[in-house]
């Protein structure tokens, strides 16, 4: 038997749980002609192989989006995405739960492009009821671009999961009741993904900016499969994913990510919050 060392070092995580995601997409993938709508882009999006892959372009004059059909309120959403390779400096890929209007909630993934051989940045943000400035971000163990990896979001009236090949990378509780932190339990949210150009802060703050000799850029997304309820129903409650949490296995690896792949923490910002950090930094 393996000891509980070896169970939680990096080279294992990774092979594992990769192999787990790999698996899951292949037995559940979805068909993007019947899941999601090209919403902007003029042509830039596309969906091909009879609806197993999309792909998003961006060039000087636009980028391109898609959106889910359906709404969810609460979810377990995967999606597998190859970032754009190369100097992708200056582009955003986009990834997210949102609603509508200025009191929205969101839960983000985004991808900042970078220089030929330098690491993405994976962003992460949450809002509640229009409020955000929840940014943690981080490197990945692997090369983003070399091939599809799995970007899930597990989202339930307990908590908000991010997690990248069945690795969580961070969690976001429900505090309401006990601090009065809001949290996502009421709005219904669409999934969104979007390429675009962001070269005013993307890279190294907006230093960095796009090559367009390089465009068109592509990002490639090889299935979108959400296991999610449209509102209150009965159906919801049925959900294995409904009650879900993080266990101690899944503890162990979020801190293994963050103590080594997290590159800033909002929750560490002091010198942001000079009268104290977000209440929910306690605990999230």
């Amino acid at each position: 038997m393996a000891s509980s060392a070896s169970l939680y070092s990096p080279s294992y995580l990774v092979l594992l749980f990769t192999f787990v995601a790999w698996f899951a997409a292949l037995v559940d993938a979805g068909n993007f002609n019947q899941d999601v709508d090209i919403s902007w882009g003029d042509g830039r999006g596309k969906i091909l192989n009879n609806g197993q892959l999309l792909t998003l372009s961006l060039d000087k004059n636009s980028g391109s989006g898609f959106q889910s059909k359906k709404e969810f309120l609460f979810g377990k959403i995967d999606t597998q995405i190859k970032l754009v390779p190369g100097n992708s400096a200056g582009t955003v890929t986009a990834y997210y739960l949102s609603s509508q209007g200025p009191a929205h909630d969101e839960v983000d993934f985004e991808f900042l492009g970078n220089l030929s051989g330098d690491p993405y940045v994976l962003h992460t943000n949450v809002f509640s009821q229009g409020k955000g400035n929840r940014e943690v971000q981080f490197y990945l163990w692997f090369d983003p671009t070399k091939d599809f990896h799995t970007y899930s979001i597990l989202w339930n009236p307990n908590h908000i999961v991010l997690s990248v090949d069945g690795i969580p990378i961070r969690e976001f509780k429900n505090l309401e009741a006990t601090n009065g932190v809001a949290y996502p339990k009421k709005q219904p949210m669409r999934l969104y993904a979007s390429l675009w150009d962001a070269e005013d802060w993307a890279t190294r703050g907006g230093r960095v900016k796009t090559d367009w000799s390089q465009a068109p850029f592509t990002a490639s997304f090889g299935s979108f499969n959400a296991d999610g309820c449209a509102g209150n129903d009965g159906a919801c409650n049925s959900k294995g994913w409904m009650n879900q949490e993080m266990g101690s296995g899944g503890m162990s690896r979020l801190r293994w990510v963050q103590e080594n792949y997290m590159i800033y923490n909002y929750c560490s910002d002091v010198q942001r919050f000079p009268q104290g950090l977000p209440r929910e930094c306690s605990v999230n």
